[in-house]
């Protein structure tokens, strides 16, 4: 728990003196007026939720020393009447503060606001695992106000506000939703009453809201939550299972089952383009029929063909399917592009997809807006078409990457990110050719950094809302104990602007949690 103290140059005071009543029948008698040092009290605090708030104010009086007492109120309920002020925010919310000190005499008073914020309110959290599998939550609060460190809490987030909740082994995926952090985990099938659990957890404390335990289901081993991340209100949404299968999680009475509609085998892959529940899509690539695959606002699955709303039936004979699609022997990766909130509102989300062929396409750039009404033409639409294709003379199959690999693109610098090791890779995905000709792969990709050791494995990227940094998360085998760091660097550069080593174990996934 952290102790707050604070004595800070405050200079305009809410500091109300009282009027001074003389009782005496001495005209001449002087009284002990009382007056509360300027800067020994603030007008605003902020501490985070558990910290302790210590507040030692100067009292001066005039003339002579009376005895003085100290009334401290918090909304106008009597908190303290000791001197020094100690309080431990345990309750999130602003506060108004009043002190009043007074002799017999009379009083003084000084008016102040206390903010009692959340210990999580924004900053970069890192889910990870060691190396038998205990899971890991922690986080890092941006500065709340001037002089604050940027440090990890040299803590488990999920056990400290949990304490008497058991955290389920081999930690898989976090996400933040409308109001909660969902974090996923698989368990451990040779452990008693480790099984894989999907817990809801408050954003501002980590306290747990809700869970789902998975042990109905003996293969249910959850990879990725694919849940819109401004909202999840009364839906039901896919959550994907290591073997490929698809299951459905209420957001609304949290009971898990075998998904209805999502019944193929799918790439561990999938990711969800929207902002709410109300507008959506999940891409998703069916395995069994090597098509990219659309849930749209809770609809469907459709898959990417020349039709509207095409239908998995239809597949086989579509000739954009037929065309594009059938020889291909599986997705490598999708990897969305991110935007920034400008971007957003000019262009529509776009995919990366890298592709296994016997015709060597090798990339494809997607709409994830897979039909659009044509304008002027009711029951018309446009579909997706080859282009964004990149077709090439030569076979080549790039091993570095597949479904598992952690990739990131964003669309400022038209650039996507994948590990080599413990280096970072930077490929110009809409770069089509070389500088000295010839057809631009993935092999060309260059070196943008290296982190950590020459034995550092990266596991996570995340990325800034402006694009501007880009945080790398990876660890050391080698060593023991929290053997994971978090770098972040210049997107465009490749410049390191801040390490924060030993911070995790290995990680799992590593996301910007937003206010």
């Amino acid at each position: 728990m952290k102790t707050i103290k604070y004595i800070i140059p405050v200079f305009t005071a809410f500091l109300l003196l009282s009027c001074f009543e003389d009782k005496s029948t001495d005209a001449t008698k002087l009284l002990a007026e009382i007056t509360i040092e300027e800067g020994s009290i603030a007008s605003e605090y902020n501490i985070a939720k558990n910290e302790v708030l210590v507040i030692e104010p100067v009292i001066k009086q005039t003339n002579k020393q009376l005895p003085l007492s100290y009334t401290w109120e918090l909304d106008q309920k009597v908190i303290s009447r000791e001197e020094v002020f100690t309080y431990v925010g345990n309750k999130l919310g602003t506060f108004n503060g009043r002190l009043i000190v007074e002799n017999e005499d009379g009083k003084a008073f000084f008016l102040f606001k206390l903010n009692v914020n959340s210990p999580y309110e924004y900053g970069i959290t890192v889910l990870s695992k060691d190396a038998d599998g205990r899971s890991m939550l922690s986080f890092m609060q941006e500065p709340m106000q001037e002089g604050d460190k940027k440090e990890f809490y040299d803590e488990n987030c999920f056990e400290k506000n949990n304490p008497d909740l058991p955290f389920a082994s081999n930690a898989s995926d976090v996400i933040q939703t409308k109001g909660s952090i969902i974090v996923a985990c698989q368990g451990n099938d040779e452990v008693e009453n480790d099984n894989a659990t999907i817990y809801f957890l408050n954003e501002k404390t980590f306290v747990m809201e809700n869970m789902v335990d998975g042990s109905e289901y003996a293969s249910f081993k959850p990879t990725k939550l694919l849940t819109p991340v401004e909202s999840y209100e009364g839906g039901a949404y896919p959550v994907l299972s290591a073997d490929g299968k698809m299951y459905s999680l209420p957001t609304y009475n949290a009971v898990l089952q075998p998904s209805h509609n999502l019944l193929s085998t799918y790439a561990q892959t999938g990711f969800v383009v929207g902002e709410n529940a109300s507008y959506y899509d999940i891409i998703l690539w069916d395995k069994e029929v090597n098509c990219l695959t659309l849930i749209y606002n809770g609809y469907g699955p459709y898959y990417c063909g020349s039709k509207y709303l095409l239908m998995r039936d239809s597949v086989a004979t579509d000739d954009y399917y037929v065309k594009n699609f059938s020889k291909l022997k599986g997705v490598k990766t999708l990897t969305p592009i991110h935007r920034t909130s400008e971007q957003k509102k000019i262009s529509r989300s776009e995919l990366i997809g890298i592709v296994e062929a016997p015709l060597a396409l090798q990339k494809v750039i997607i709409s994830t807006f897979f039909w659009q009404a044509v304008e002027g033409k009711v029951g018309e639409y446009n579909v997706l078409d080859n282009k964004g294709f990149t077709k090439t003379a030569n076979k080549k199959s790039y091993s570095l990457i597949n479904e598992n690999t952690p990739c990131i693109a964003n669309a400022t610098y038209k650039t996507m990110f994948f590990p080599d090791g413990n280096k970072v890779m930077k490929w110009y995905y809409s770069k089509e050719t070389k500088d000295d000709g010839g057809i631009y792969y993935l092999e060309d990709a260059e070196v943008l950094l290296t982190v950590g050791s020459e034995n550092a494995v990266i596991k996570a990227f995340e990325i800034s809302d402006d694009h501007k940094k880009t945080y790398v998360a990876f660890y050391d085998p080698t060593l023991q104990g929290k053997n994971g760091s978090v770098w972040v660097f210049d997107t465009d550069t490749g410049e390191v602007l801040e390490k924060y080593d030993n911070v995790c174990y290995q990680p799992v996934k590593i996301i910007y949690k937003k206010k």
